[in-house]
Formats: C-alpha cells, structure tokens, sequence
C-alpha cells in the first residue's frame, strides 16, 4: 500500500506561506502604531537609494577606466567593471529596501 502524503510537509514556522503572512501582519501593525511616512523621510529614502545604486556603479566605471589607462585596453575593462558595479548597487538597494 502506498502512504497518503503529509498534509503538512514542513513545520508551520518553516512553511514560507506562513512566514510571509507574520511579515505582513507585523508590516501592518507597526503601521498602524506608526502611521504613514513624511514627504521628507520618504525623499530621504529616495536619495540614499540613488547613492546606493550609484556610487558601486561609479566605482566600477572609474576602475575599469583606470585599468584600460594603465595597460591600453581601450574600453575592455570599462564596459564589465561599470556593469558588475551597476549589480552590486542593484542588489545592495534591494536588499536595502527589503529591510525598511
């Protein structure tokens, strides 16, 4: 005979459905405590996430042009370094974002 599957495969406090319904309930309860955020600090985010975004990026470009400048490269290192600094910023601002 073969068995009947697990109605519950995972423990509740690992099921992800029920993680992101705690994440929810609490979001909505400091909410509620708090209340909506200024003009002011949501400008503030804005702005820190440009600079999140932006100074990885700039780093990767001003590399990448260093390098090309010290072996004569033309733009072989420009073009990849601008990118992965563009991807560091990128996923330090989403994971920034995910945390407020």
């Amino acid at each position: 005979m073969s068995k009947a599957p697990d109605r519950f495969p995972q423990p509740p406090e690992e099921d992800p459905l029920v993680r992101e319904v705690r994440r929810r309930r609490e979001r909505h309860n400091r909410w509620l405590r708090e209340g909506d955020m200024s003009v002011g600090r949501r400008l503030a985010q804005i702005g820190m996430l440009g600079w999140i975004i932006i100074v990885p990026t700039l780093g990767g470009l001003f590399l990448g042009h260093w390098i090309d400048k010290q072996f004569g490269t033309g733009i072989f290192w420009t073009g990849p370094l601008l990118i992965v600094g563009l991807a560091i910023g990128g996923w330090t601002a989403w994971k920034w974002m995910n945390t407020q």
